[in-house]
């Protein structure tokens, strides 16, 4: 099933949208889902950091390639 969502822009963002979509050949709405997807993943991937890091940083994974070498 698919859920309609109008969005209102900023003039700026919205020529700049439509700018983006015709130098690459995408749709807007395609674009939108994509950025969207991304901004959810990346405020999951950031709750999960903060919940995690300090347990990490207590048993000295504190780069990614600390993280690395403990899941190897």
């Amino acid at each position: 099933m698919r859920t309609v969502l109008s969005v209102s822009l900023p003039e700026n963002m919205s020529e700049e949208l439509d700018r983006f979509a015709k130098t690459t050949g995408r749709n807007k709405s395609d674009i939108v889902k994509e950025s969207l997807s991304m901004f959810l993943w990346e405020t999951k991937l950031k709750a999960v950091q903060k919940r995690l890091g300090p347990k990490a940083k207590k048993l000295g994974i504190v780069s990614e390639e600390d993280v690395f070498k403990a899941i190897s």
